[in-house]
């Protein structure tokens, strides 16, 4: 993976701008610390840190390469899985290749077919491609939003960047955010609006979609791929069989590298399927035993309590799936120090607040797996497209009129003082949000009301809860130059399955029965059909009262700390008293509890005042 940088300053000679690409390309060099390089040419200059993958020698960027009657420049962040297809197409087209790298392969794609590229692409990605001779500039982001691509219209310029961090240096943006941005932070994070880049200055080219700037910064904007609704007919046992075939060749595609590949273990059965197909493909192609990775928390065996969310401990499962499959385990266990100590951190790497120790316990997860590997692979997004998560078929979750992972909107508008709580109306602003995504849901005509209803939620899914979700893994891992490949979010996997019946994805009263079904001779039955856990949190109190701490010194001790200007003092004072407890219902989804909540304010006040926020009214 890589971080990638532009400018296109029309009128102005970009080799005079140097010195800034440089500065803003520095910025990413975590995303890419093995190669840093720039370009410019008239109008317009790049920049590029790269994380050596594959053709560590011919794969440098940015590449320019020239064909027929122009010259083409790409930036390129991401990797494509059909890359050797795509080169025998182009080879049986008479184009030759200088590498055996993907960047060329994908400027050689936009070279034949143009836009049209992106139909063919199967892989994560967010690249730009200079077009010498149209002047024009193509930006082009993957399908569910895996890679992140930032951009500012602003200044009498275009910029883009793989992260907000690397457009904040440059000295024609500035960290203001008007009050849409706030009303993202305090109503909907750790999600974001889809597009929206929380800073005044900045958006976010939104997944699946592609965009072209001209030299008079004329900019088109579409989407080129959406989830297609249609009947679904084949019977469980050819579904089980397709997603059998599918789930293993996706595998296959995402363990193609020059350097080490390892996998995610949590014992669960999204990342034990990840591990067994990658383990077979290991075995087959005669490589050495596969590691594989788990997280803990300090004494959390110790501590660890049952509940509806969190049912078991994994250790004993992670166990039995390494052994069953012969990896190499290592089980990082992470001390409540480390894990408090890194939450500034990872505000750091997101350029914005974000999920609290879920964030700072990977971040320091993926620290720890960089020192054997370069790439994992990770089991994101089976639930969201499975329909694993409680409120798929918890009718009073289903039901609600805003996002189902989020009851938490009378407390986040608690926590504001009144001027604020006047000025941002936070429930409004969720239920908008919340019914604009709904009227791009692709319904299926002929459907009832109850498989509407499931459509919707899906969808909601894939655009909200999905994309926090891989925003957290791009930015953590990528902080700690690891590359993390998530084969669920294949878009091949997510059309089939979109269409698969409701009465297969949970059968039994067992959630994702169908990916078990598929799975029957993968995994031992006993994996196969445990009972969902999320992502490990720490249940050592001692959390509970650093992070309490925490704010106590940084929020109520600071009369200058920047939140206060927001939020009414006292309630924070309360859940600081009860160190999160005077909480009761989750902040955002199953995990971000009371304790979490802090931790997330804390977060907060520290990105308003380390990024010198400044708001615009």
């Amino acid at each position: 993976m890589c971080g990638i940088v532009g400018w296109l300053y029309p009128g102005k000679d970009m080799s005079e701008e140097k010195k800034e690409i440089k500065k803003m390309t520095g910025r990413l060099m975590k995303r890419g610390p093995d190669d840093f390089n720039i370009w410019s040419n008239q109008n317009i200059a790049f920049g590029h840190t790269r994380l050596e993958v594959v053709d560590p020698e011919f794969g440098k960027q940015p590449m320019t390469k020239k064909e027929k009657d122009s010259t083409y420049t790409i930036v390129y962040n991401g990797e494509l899985y059909n890359t050797e297809e795509i080169r025998r197409k182009l080879k049986n087209k008479g184009y030759k290749f200088n590498s055996h790298s993907d960047t060329e392969v994908l400027l050689t794609s936009y070279i034949e077919w143009e836009e049209e590229c992106l139909e063919i692409l199967n892989g994560i990605f967010a690249f730009a491609i200079w077009h010498e001779r149209k002047k024009r500039l193509f930006l082009a982001r993957d399908r569910l939003g895996v890679k992140p691509l930032f951009y500012s219209n602003k200044n009498n310029s275009f910029f883009f960047a793989s992260e907000p961090k690397a457009l904040l240096e440059n000295r024609l943006i500035d960290t203001s955010v008007d009050l849409e941005g706030l009303r993202d932070v305090f109503a909907l994070s750790p999600s974001r609006t889809p597009g929206c880049g929380i800073f005044e200055e900045l958006d976010e080219l939104r997944p699946a979609h592609a965009m072209i700037c001209n030299l008079n910064k004329e900019i088109k904007m579409w989407r080129y791929w959406q989830v297609k609704s249609k009947p679904h007919n084949k019977s469980i046992k050819d579904t089980a069989l397709d997603l059998h075939d599918l789930l293993q060749d996706t595998v296959r595609r995402q363990l193609v590298a020059d350097v080490p590949v390892c996998t995610f273990l949590s014992g669960g059965i999204d990342s034990s399927i990840l591990t067994a197909f990658t383990a077979e493909a290991f075995e087959r192609d005669n490589k050495n035993a596969l590691k594989t990775y788990s997280i803990d928390y300090e004494n959390n065996d110790k501590y660890f309590t049952k509940n509806s969310f969190q049912p078991e401990g994994d250790m004993p499962w992670i166990r039995l799936v390494s052994e069953t499959f012969g990896t190499k385990h290592k089980n990082k266990i992470i001390s409540i120090n480390e894990l408090t100590n890194y939450l500034k951190r990872a505000v750091y790497a997101r350029d914005m607040p974000g999920m609290a120790d879920i964030d700072s316990s990977l971040l320091w997860f993926c620290e720890k797996v960089k020192k054997d590997a370069t790439v994992a692979l990770s089991g994101e997004c089976a639930d969201e497209i499975f329909g694993g998560y409680p409120w798929f078929y918890k009718e009073e979750l289903m039901n609600r009129p805003y996002f189902p992972w989020m009851d938490s909107i009378k407390d986040r508008e608690y926590l504001l003082n009144n001027k604020w709580k006047e000025k941002l109306k936070l429930e409004e602003y969720i239920r908008t949000k919340y019914n604009e995504t709904l009227k791009e849901t692709p319904y299926l005509d002929g459907e009832n009301k109850a498989a509407d209803k499931r459509r919707e939620i899906s969808y909601l899914n894939i655009i909200w809860f999905m994309t926090t979700l891989l925003d957290r893994k791009d930015r953590m891992s990528m902080d700690a130059s690891l590359e993390v490949r998530v084969p669920f979010a294949d878009h091949r996997l997510v059309e089939y399955v979109w269409n698969i019946p409701w009465e297969m994805k949970q059968k039994d009263d067992t959630e994702k029965w169908i990916l078990r079904k598929a799975t029957e001779d993968v995994l031992p039955h006993k994996v196969l059909y445990r009972k969902k856990n999320p992502y490990p949190k720490t249940h050592n109190p001692i959390y509970k009262n650093i992070v309490a701490s925490w704010v106590d010194n940084e929020v109520l001790q600071d009369k200058n700390a920047p939140i206060l200007e927001f939020m009414d003092k006292n309630n924070i004072k309360e859940l600081v008293t009860s160190k999160g407890d005077s909480m009761k219902t989750p902040f955002f989804g199953q995990l971000m509890s009371g304790p979490q909540l802090l931790a997330h304010l804390g977060q907060v006040n520290t990105w308003l005042k380390d990024y010198n926020i400044t708001i615009k009214k």
